[in-house]
């Protein structure tokens, strides 16, 4: 990893992205999260030139990152990976495109952030030609305990043409854990971005999560719970038991990967699907707890994310009515919600014209009355960034010049300064680069095998209940952001004693009894 430079600079840094900028201020004097996320169903990622392309391109907007998909349907544009390598049109072996990015990308003072889309598995009527693919281990032919594939409630293991891993199956969950650490050891990438990181879409209406149906699924349902029925998907048992797998491998991502590098920054492209309130309640309706389990405003409260980035993908014009409004909406939930983390608004350049993009922009980094505002701003996407590309009207080149000079050197509103004028850096991240709290991870086991699903306690030193949590199907658990000292970790019967330091993960194990 490249230097985080001096303790002044960081004092700096921290100050200003805490305070948020001042009605005086420019957005360009303090540090923001500035990126494209870059696809890879396209050019972009394919060659070294396209690549030397995207980074010139990248830092003549004064962008400091790039969020690359590196992972689409459990493969990589990559060479060091469980994961076999994407099957595109990327030039040969011994080429690595993620490498390639990497070097270039921070020889320009880039970061590179590596997109996996975590739940999807394979899409279309043709298996993946490499035979080392989960597809043809763990897909839709295999054996009971061998499928990892989700089902629908009315029997579909496809949603459109996609197939998906099942999170409750924890076999598929240790395999999209994985396939994000493989990356992290092996590469020098600045964070890892968790995308489709949730239930699938394709329900059967609003607010109806049909998805999680897959028989190893189930029967660990049934076996927590006692129940012998199939819950409708609205079940709230079953609902909250589906959200929690969801939880658990975001938990076990961002742990594990503390323990490997902690300093690399740990993000998730969120659902804003529907309206969003303010009043107290409001997320436990909203479409993205609700429909596809996604509680990521849980996650910011519980630490177990660096950085949220809300794809609030919404057209700045009317029609269609309500869009302008829902994204204002969402913006300020994330904002609100940041605990001691930090919000990058997504917006969808490929929806709108230039200058409404830098309208929404403008808008998403813009400081409240209040103090508060978001860490940066994340554009969807390089390969489409803007209406006309989307709508085959005009080349990209085109349009990604445009939208650079407008950030940069002439805003569509001349009365208003540029909103990139300068380059600047990534925001820090004061509770890794100066931990005042650590963690707990580890496993609990039987004399038989992994305790699933067994309620973990953790007690502080003067034996106050702090947390509590139940082990996923490998019997693994993991607590963040605690308070150095002593603790005890207690499961059926037997506790074992762990010191907690500040900026480290301490592991532990219980073996049970039963």
């Amino acid at each position: 990893m490249r230097s985080v430079g001096t303790a002044v600079g960081l004092l700096t840094l921290v100050g200003s992205i805490t305070a948020g900028p001042s009605s005086a201020q420019h957005p360009q004097d303090v540090a923001q999260f500035r990126a494209y996320w870059v696809d890879s169903f396209g050019p972009g990622l394919y060659t070294e030139a396209q690549i030397e392309q995207l980074v010139a391109e990248t830092r003549a907007a004064n962008l400091n990152a790039i969020v690359a998909q590196v992972t689409r349907r459990a493969d990589c544009l990559c060479n060091r990976s469980i994961m076999p390598r994407t099957e595109a049109e990327i030039d040969p072996y011994p080429f690595d495109p993620l490498q390639t990015l990497i070097e270039k990308a921070h020889a320009a003072g880039i970061e590179v952030h590596a997109w996996l889309n975590a739940g999807i598995l394979w899409a279309g009527d043709t298996p993946p030609r490499d035979p080392d693919h989960v597809f043809h281990t763990h897909g839709p032919a295999a054996p009971d305990a061998e499928n990892w594939v989700s089902r629908r409630y009315d029997g579909a293991v496809r949603g459109g043409t996609l197939y998906f891993f099942d999170p409750g199956h924890p076999a598929a969950a240790d395999y999209i854990v994985e396939m994000y650490l493989s990356i992290l050891r092996t590469y020098d990438v600045d964070g890892i971005n968790l995308d489709f990181i949730r239930y699938p879409d394709f329900n059967a209406g609003e607010n109806v999560p049909s998805w999680g149906y897959n028989p190893v699924a189930l029967a660990r349902f049934r076996a927590l719970t006692g129940r012998r029925d199939v819950p409708a998907p609205t079940d709230p048992e079953w609902m909250a038991w589906r959200r929690e797998q969801i939880t658990g491998i975001v938990r076990r991502i961002y742990l594990e990967a503390y323990a490997v590098k902690p300093l690399v920054r740990i993000s998730a492209d969120t659902v804003t699907y529907g309206t969003i309130s303010g009043e107290p309640g409001a997320w436990a309706q909203s479409r993205p707890y609700r429909e596809v389990l996604q509680d990521w405003r849980g996650w910011m409260e519980e630490g177990i994310l660096d950085l949220n980035i809300p794809m609030n993908y919404r057209r700045h014009q009317i029609p269609p009515p309500g869009q302008r409004s829902m994204y204002e909406e969402w913006n300020r939930f994330a904002t609100d919600h940041q605990y001691a983390r930090q919000a990058a608004i997504g917006t969808a350049l490929y929806l709108n014209p230039v200058e409404d993009s830098v309208a929404q922009i403008r808008q998403a980094l813009a400081s409240r009355p209040d103090g508060r505002s978001a860490a940066g701003w994340v554009g969807f996407s390089y390969r489409t960034p803007d209406a006309l590309v989307n709508q085959r009207q005009r080349s990209p080149e085109y349009a990604r010049a445009d939208l650079a000079r407008a950030l940069t050197v002439a805003d569509p509103d001349p009365s208003r300064a540029p909103l990139f004028a300068a380059p600047v850096p990534v925001p820090p991240m004061p509770w890794k680069l100066a931990p005042a709290t650590g963690h707990i991870y580890g496993a609990a086991a039987t004399p038989n095998g992994p305790a699933d699903q067994v309620l973990i306690e953790l007690y502080d030193a003067t034996g106050k209940l702090v947390a509590s949590q139940r082990t996923n199907g490998r019997g693994w658990f993991g607590f963040v952001d605690l308070s150095p000292g002593g603790y005890s970790v207690a499961a059926g019967g037997v506790s074992t004693m762990i010191t907690v330091s500040a900026g480290r993960v301490a592991p532990v194990s219980l073996v049970l009894r039963r």
